[in-house]
């Protein structure tokens, strides 16, 4: 029989203190940095009221390990994290799932995903939408994407489009617009 109590940890890295949520199926939840355990864990139980303080599985300990990393500037991929996504929308499974191809130190836009998805340009809405729901940030990097002509975009994470900023800059993704070219004085 399936499990169906979450267990979570509260856990500090370079970034501030995280949180991870899972089942057995999975990691369900991950709540990125704020400045104490007590907000983190405040934050994880708003959206799992009923989870309980649980020893972690081999997968939560990599993944906790892994996070410390990312928070530390080291490359690291969370694409073969087993995460639990039930109850979560078909076409927003899709979009996290073009969203986990999205590699350390590269980005895309909410058109480009939903192109990739063979879906309208007006999808891209529905892509901004996923990202904004997304209940394993960082695991499904929604960091990553931004919005059209490369702008930063919402983030509905603690510190907003700012701890985007930051993030990327970890992944050495440069958001400031590129220094203006020489021009000669035609003389």
């Amino acid at each position: 029989m399936a499990q169906t109590t979450y267990h979570y940890l509260i856990f500090e890295t370079a970034g501030g203190f995280c949180g991870i949520a899972w089942r057995d199926a999975g990691i369900a939840r991950f709540q990125l940095p704020t400045k104490s355990a007590e907000a983190t864990e405040r934050l994880l139980r708003r959206r799992l009221p009923d989870a309980e303080p649980g020893a972690p599985t081999p997968n939560v300990l990599e993944t906790v390990a892994a996070v410390k990393r990312y928070f530390q500037g080291e490359e690291t991929d969370f694409s073969g994290v087993e995460l639990d996504l039930a109850g979560q929308d078909a076409f927003f499974r899709d979009i996290y799932a073009a969203a986990r191809r999205v590699g350390w130190g590269r980005t895309t836009t909410y058109g480009a995903l939903a192109k990739e998805l063979g879906a309208r340009p007006e999808a891209a809405r529905d892509v901004g939408q996923a990202m904004a729901k997304n209940p394993v940030a960082l695991i499904i990097p929604c960091h990553r994407v931004l919005a059209a002509g490369g702008k930063i975009g919402g983030f509905s994470a603690p510190g907003g489009s700012s701890s985007k900023a930051r993030m990327l800059e970890l992944e050495g993704v440069s958001l400031a617009p590129p220094p203006p070219a020489q021009q000669s004085l035609g003389l």
